[in-house]
């Protein structure tokens, strides 16, 4: 398996990625803008990811097929929309705290290649007497890579997952290692680069690097296709045997992944704030001068939680007066009501 050993380059390129982190988590976006931002986002990865496999799509057709229903959908339409619906399943796997696991892996993998032959779908078997299993450049037909052998899969990938859940190595370097490794062992016919990315997105968010699932890594790497290619090779043979289950030079792959990982953190930052900062202007717009200064009021006295009444009196105006400017600050997310038996009791000032 890949080894990991930090360099100084690494080590300033994974604290860059902390302080965008911690960035990132002293930003208050609301659910609305969170909600918008994640489905941009999984179109965006659905997108590119399936543009490194050289999927023929642009993105407004990666976009359309994503939005579209009850039609026939072809085969690049389809393995977007299957990428999408991988990433939502992962959503819903990160909620329920699933753990990395073989489970985890064919389920995705069975999402991403869904519509495929059976034989596409989980772990690769044996191969026909004097047939070796291997992949092929697509225009010389020649052979790029030779993987282990079909018996060596399951305890490769045994021996990764008990690295991710055992392993004390930063986040960060887990998820290039999955990445490396999915990509390597390459344990199925079909969908090992597109699961390899899913999985290694899940490690980044199920360990909290992954920006509440807001941004696209895998733009990142259709950008320069070959470099992502050759980082993976690290210009090493083609059979499996031949150095690429313990690479002589891993930081090459390490340096690479960080750096994308770094430049998709800096764009989430940038994004979250600037979207924030956009749909709270669109919200100011639509407040009067009287519910504006109302808001602005509760924000100089640092005022979490009120009842009507409370700010009736403070304000010396009518309770009646406060309700109807709570009512245009809950409409456009600014206060959040406080139910009791389907009556409003009380409001909360929200983080919008």
């Amino acid at each position: 398996m890949i080894r990991v050993s930090l360099t100084n380059e690494m080590l300033n390129r994974i604290l860059s990625i902390e302080e965008c982190r911690k960035h990132f988590g002293d930003c208050k976006i609301p659910v609305k803008v969170t909600t918008k931002l994640r489905k941009s986002s999984r179109k965006k990865s659905s997108y590119a990811s399936n543009r490194i496999e050289g999927n023929p799509l642009t993105e407004q057709q990666a976009n359309d097929a994503i939005e579209a229903s009850n039609r026939h959908f072809l085969k690049p339409e389809q393995e977007v929309r299957n990428y999408y619906a991988a990433l939502e399943m992962s959503e819903v796997f990160l909620k329920e705290r699933r753990p990395f696991s073989l489970d985890l892996i064919l389920t995705l993998q069975k999402q991403i290649v869904l519509g495929e032959s059976r034989e596409k779908i989980g772990l690769r078997g044996p191969m026909p007497p004097g047939v070796l299993f291997a992949v092929y450049d697509e225009v010389t037909h020649q052979s790029e890579y030779i993987p282990p052998m079909y018996d060596e899969i399951k305890p490769l990938l045994e021996e990764l997952i008990a690295y991710v859940n055992d392993s004390d190595d930063h986040p960060l370097l887990k998820a290039a290692v999955v990445h490396y490794q999915m990509v390597t062992i390459h344990p199925f016919e079909d969908g090992n680069g597109r699961t390899a990315r899913v999985l290694s997105d899940y490690v980044l968010d199920y360990y909290g690097y992954g920006f509440n699932q807001i941004g696209s890594l895998e733009e990142y790497f259709v950008y320069n296709v070959d470099e992502y290619y050759e980082s993976l090779q690290m210009n090493l043979p083609p059979l499996y045997y031949d150095g690429r289950d313990n690479p002589p030079h891993p930081e090459i792959w390490f340096h690479y992944f960080l750096r994308m990982v770094e430049l998709h953190a800096r764009k989430v930052v940038e994004l979250t704030s600037a979207s924030v900062k956009e749909q709270t202007v669109a919200a100011l717009s639509f407040l009067g001068e009287r519910e504006k200064q109302f808001l602005q009021y509760l924000k100089k006295h640092e005022i979490k939680n009120f009842t009507p009444v409370e700010m009736a009196v403070q304000m010396k105006v009518s309770n009646r007066t406060i309700i109807n400017w709570c009512s245009n600050l809950v409409k456009n997310g600014f206060l959040i009501p406080n139910l009791v038996k389907q009556r409003v009791r009380s409001y909360i000032v929200s983080d919008f």
